[in-house]
């Protein structure tokens, strides 16, 4: 309850009404074998639709802030209110975040969560320039974001999932519409595990996870975003180049790559040209 009360209280004074859109920059990624300074983002607030869903996260004070939960009762307590914030400023529903959460970061108790704050598993990929870890994953070492407070892993999912194509269409669904997410989530490519979407959805239902995003749903005030454009582009397949490193590439899901090209199967050859699919920049 103090960890809820305390998220609540520095969120609070931060919630605006007229809109504001938080931009988040970061400073210059330090190399890890030069230098021990670690990167700490900066909080821009810019114009937003008018809402009050949308809200800007208070800027980082620069110290990590190392959280330890017990239960899974303790960490849907302490975190639900920042999924419903985020369901009102990007339309992701607050049961699927928590979900995620739980799932990712062992209900927050994962060792993964205890060094970064990270309670996605989101990974660096290119034009990360925040904080960072190391961590030992699909392969051994991967570099993982890292942020001072879980309340900025939880805003990065929302813009990581907000701003990638091949996670578009799920936009287009009910806000409350955890089943649709689970199993569009798993289609688009998030994660690899077949079981992923029952697993969601288990969780969700067991701990009731759906009332979030009928609360969200009822008081009203999700924002609603401009769709995003995108235009194809073609790429030419390289040696070396496999369906998965394309699709991570460009941010589109195996099946869309394949049905983009008329594929039956995953087999390329150098020199092929390939459609893909990749936000427009206006």
């Amino acid at each position: 309850m103090i960890k809820r009360i305390a998220i609540t209280t520095i969120l609070g004074l931060f919630l605006v009404s007229c809109g504001v859109k938080k931009r988040t920059t970061y400073a210059k990624k330090p190399d890890p074998r030069t230098t021990s300074t670690t990167a700490r983002p900066e909080t821009k607030p810019v114009s937003e639709s008018k809402s009050e869903g949308a809200y800007a996260l208070p800027e980082d004070n620069g110290r990590f802030v190392k959280f330890t939960v017990n239960s899974t009762e303790e960490y849907i307590e302490t975190f639900a209110e920042i999924a419903q914030f985020e369901m009102k400023a990007y339309g992701i529903p607050a049961s699927i975040t928590l979900a995620q959460g739980i799932l990712e970061s062992g209900a927050g108790r994962g060792v993964l969560g205890a060094k970064t704050n990270n309670h996605f598993g989101i990974k660096c990929h290119t034009g990360w320039e925040g904080d960072y870890d190391f961590h030992d994953d699909d392969e051994k070492g991967e570099c993982f974001r890292k942020y001072n407070h879980p309340m900025y892993s939880f805003r990065d999912h929302s813009i990581f999932l907000s701003s990638r194509a091949r996670y578009a269409f799920l936009f287009d669904l009910d806000h409350d519409d955890y089943k649709g997410w689970a199993y569009g989530l798993k289609e688009a490519g998030y994660a690899t595990d077949r079981k992923y979407p029952h697993k969601l959805i288990a969780l969700i239902e067991r701990y009731e996870l759906d009332k979030y995003d009928r609360t969200v749903v009822k008081l009203g005030g999700i924002v609603k975003k401009e769709p995003k454009q995108y235009e194809h582009k073609i790429h030419v397949v390289q040696k070396g180049d496999t369906l998965y490193s394309i699709s991570k590439r460009y941010f589109v899901s195996i099946p869309e790559l394949m049905k983009l090209n008329n594929m039956n199967n995953s087999n390329l050859a150098e020199g092929q040209k390939l459609t893909v699919k990749s936000e427009k920049i206006r």
